[in-house]
């Protein structure tokens, strides 16, 4: 392309080379890519000066959708810009069809930063004339004249600054910037029109992370804090004044002035309230672009931003409220602003927003919400804001379902309001999901808070309406699915009506204990097994027709298998041993050596000696493997060890056993006597036994011959010294410290006083398993307790 300079009688010839088409990475837009050289020629045509200097142009094709012909486009395209040559025509169709499909990451998901275009022109800066950069100049010197003549000029850079080709240029004109940074600190309190529109040019700025330093060089972020304090302190005032207007108009409402004069400051309060919001928009959106370094960040959270954001949550703008909870969820994922909106209850304000026809601002309030829901004291704000059922009615909207799920995932992790989950729709939705993924994979939010729920009496009987239960079952023994064989085992814990719909699948979960099955799901199916504590369950005939001992007993071997596998197996035996049958079966197989062994090699972990010592505790019920526990085996001597551990369950299940030992075998009973006489006398007997006693001074401590009353044998050979005349006066305990049978009987009927021997342990005697060694049980006041036993 050769042009002539006029005026000048050398030739200037510019020739554009090496042209390249791309797509634009954000936009629906191509990128063309191409050189211009540009070379001076003298009169007689030969080359003088030569310059080369690269250059780039972006179509782009607002028009360009789903039903767009990309080939019409195309010719189109190549019609209006010369500099893409005809042979590339085929290339740009190619380019088109690939916007055309090209699906953006943000399509579904919240944007990360809002860009200008997102803006709806704006009332105040709208004009008939249409920007030049060339004129630039022109517009800087209108900000030096009157407010409306500022705002004329600022509104014409504004058009400039919305395309982002101009910034550049902008960027080099530092007296236009300084000259808007100085109008806008000086002169935004005059005009609410004039600082929205300077604050958009800023804003412009600030949605390109290279352009940050400017912004921050004239300090407009600041600006911006400084301008939102203020425009929420107008914003009180005018509440306060039509507050009192309103209340003026009420008390004489016959006063048709106070009437006009209400209804005339409403609607000027109405035009105020717009205009402020827009700037008060523009203003957060510069902040939030300013946020993405940490340390403005932090400023901006030293001059309360999350307090001024959750007081704009009360409005009712949504484009504002899009950008304050976009603006919080950004600061949620840092403790301070976390505990700043606890402080302010941000939470019961966000709650109002759900539901809400707005899919983006539901959105981003749902995943801040989610980012608060690690907070034990927010989940707890958000049961009382009522956040549960309206969450619940989300499920049905797919867009929202995951999010909801998690949040409600996050709630249901604390026992407190599980049972709240009964009353609304969502364990229907939640059973229906189940049933629809047929036999693919669950989703993992979708499982984990079905297995929350089911830990719940309540939720576990709505759970089982229905088919529910039998639609679990299939899948689970099916699919093999461990998550939903767990869901399982909580619905199997609830007494009631509940566990005996498991009588009907007793059968399939027996049938899935094999070594050939999963580990994992061989755990849960036990652990199901061992729940199922009903009187007409014949386990007798489970364990023959499943042939269940041999590897019930295998699996006590200490190493035989991960240790909760056999903690599950130890427990099941516990269950089954409740039928005399059963304990029978077990006894002669050897189960009770290897549970002494396994005692041996788990002594350090409470959960397995609790467990251990439950089944010596069932079984010492029956009298077939009673004899077997105190005759052939040391289990009682283990049981005297453990009856004063630490652990207060150990120590509860162990004394409940060893009461029963005690009653039917006279020697182990005066060996548990004995001990349990000096545990809780240690001290007493501690003094009698190293006191080194004067004679002179305390000589009614020893006999006529010096001999010592106490004597030199053992002080525990001394029966006589472990009880009071009380209790042998009243028949309760005979000379010689043992039990009598009748108060045993009476003690199980009910019928001993307060006063006799065990009363202090009454409700103890329970067949009930412990759930876990962990659980916190208060410490009883204990029998042998000297000090007590007089009157």
């Amino acid at each position: 392309m050769d042009s002539l300079q006029t005026g000048d009688p050398r030739y200037l010839k510019r020739r554009v080379k090496g042209c390249t088409l791309d797509v634009h990475p954000t936009e629906k837009a191509l990128v063309v890519q191409y050189e211009v050289e540009a070379t001076i020629l003298g009169e007689l045509g030969e080359p003088m000066v030569g310059e080369r200097k690269e250059c780039q142009k972006i179509i782009r094709l607002k028009s360009l959708n789903a039903s767009t012909d990309t080939s019409s486009l195309a010719r189109k395209v190549m019609e209006e810009c010369r500099l893409i040559h005809p042979s590339k025509l085929r290339e740009v169709e190619q380019l088109l069809f690939y916007l055309q499909n090209r699906k953006h990451a943000n399509d579904n998901q919240e944007r990360k930063r809002i860009s200008p275009r997102d803006f709806k022109p704006y009332a105040g800066v709208e004009l008939d004339e249409e920007a030049s950069i060339n004129s630039i100049d022109e517009y800087v010197e209108l900000l030096y004249e009157d407010i409306q003549e500022k705002i004329r000029g600022a509104t014409l850079i504004f058009q400039l600054a919305r395309n982002p080709d101009n910034l550049e240029e902008l960027l080099q004109n530092e007296t236009a910037l300084g000259a808007l940074a100085r109008v806008l600190r000086e002169d935004w309190k005059q005009s609410v029109d004039l600082a929205t529109t300077i604050t958009y040019i800023f804003f412009c700025f600030s949605s390109f992370s290279q352009f940050h330093g400017l912004v921050t060089h004239f300090k407009i972020g600041a600006l911006c804090m400084n301008i939102i304090e203020h425009e929420l302190k107008r914003y009180d005032l005018w509440q306060d004044e039509l507050q009192k207007k309103k209340k003026a108009y009420e008390e004489f409402s016959d006063n048709q002035n106070l009437k006009k004069e209400h209804e005339k400051s409403f609607r000027k309060y109405q035009s105020l309230l717009i205009k402020q919001e827009q700037l008060l928009r523009v203003a957060l959106c510069l902040l939030l672009n300013l946020a993405e370094d940490t340390r403005t960040e932090l400023k901006m959270r030293n001059k309360n931003i999350v307090h001024m954001l959750v007081k704009i949550l009360d409005r009712e703008d949504e484009e504002l409220l899009l950008v304050v909870v976009s603006f919080l969820k950004k600061l949620s994922i840092f403790l301070e602003n976390k505990n700043d909106m606890a402080e302010t209850f941000a939470v019961e304000k966000l709650a109002r927003l759900i539901p809400s026809e707005h899919e983006e601002l539901l959105s981003t309030t749902l995943r801040l919400l989610l980012n608060l829901s690690f907070d034990t004291s927010l989940r707890s704000q958000m049961v009382q804001a009522g956040l549960v059922p309206k969450l619940s009615s989300l499920l049905a909207d797919e867009g929202q379902r995951q999010l909801s799920m998690c949040i409600l995932y996050h709630i249901s992790m604390d026992d407190r309001f599980k049972s709240m989950f009964a009353d609304t729709d969502c364990i229907p939705q939640l059973m229906k999901m189940v049933f629809d993924c047929g036999e693919e994979k669950m989703e993992a939010e979708l499982i984990s808070l079905c297995i929350n729920l089911a830990a719940n009496k309540s939720n576990a009987q709505v759970i089982c309406e229905g088919n529910g239960l039998k639609m679990l079952m299939k899948r689970a023994v099916k699919m093999k699915d461990v998550l939903v064989m767990k869901m399982i085992r909580n619905l199997s814990q609830h007494n009631g009506p509940t566990k005996s719909l498991f009588l009907d699948h007793v059968g399939d979960l027996a049938a899935q204990i094999s070594e050939e099955e999963a580990e994992e799901f061989v755990i849960e199916c036990l652990g199901t097994l061992a729940n199922l504590t009903i009187a007409d369950l014949d386990w007798a005939l489970v364990l023959k027709e499943y042939n269940l001992v041999p590897f019930l007993k295998d699996r006590l071997k200490p190493g035989s298998a991960e240790d909760d596998l056999i903690l599950e197996v130890v427990i099941m035996i516990g269950t089954v041993s409740m039928d005399d049958s059963c304990a029978a079966m077990l006894a002669k197989s050897g189960i009770i050596p290897a549970l002494i062994e396994l005692l041996n090699a788990q002594q350090e972990d409470d959960e397995f000696v609790c467990q251990i010592v439950y089944v010596f505790y069932q079984m010492v019920f029956h009298k077939a493997t009673r004899d077997v526990i105190i005759k052939d085996t040391q289990a009682p001597a283990y049981l005297i060890d453990l009856m004063h551990d630490n652990n207060a369950e150990i120590r509860k299940v162990c004394d409940n056993t060893l009461d029963i030992i005690a009653e039917y075998d006279e020697e182990w009973g005066k060996k548990i006597q004995t001990e349990k006489f000096r545990w809780y006398n240690g001290q007493w007997l501690e003094m009698v036994e190293n006191r080194q006693m004067d004679e002179a001074g305390e000589p009614f401590l020893y006999g006529d011959d010096g001999e010592s009353f106490v004597g030199n044998g053992d002080i525990l050979e001394r029966p006589d010294l472990f009880y009071s005349a009380v209790f042998c006066a009243d028949g309760i305990i005979g000379a010689d410290g043992a039990i009598s049978p009748e108060f045993y009987t009476d003690f199980q009927n009910g019928e001993l006083g307060q006063t006799g021997y065990l009363s202090s342990v009454s409700d103890q005697i329970s067949a009930d398993r412990p759930i876990s060694a962990y659980g916190f049980r208060p410490d009883e006041q204990f029998f042998y307790n000297y000090t007590t036993s007089t009157r």
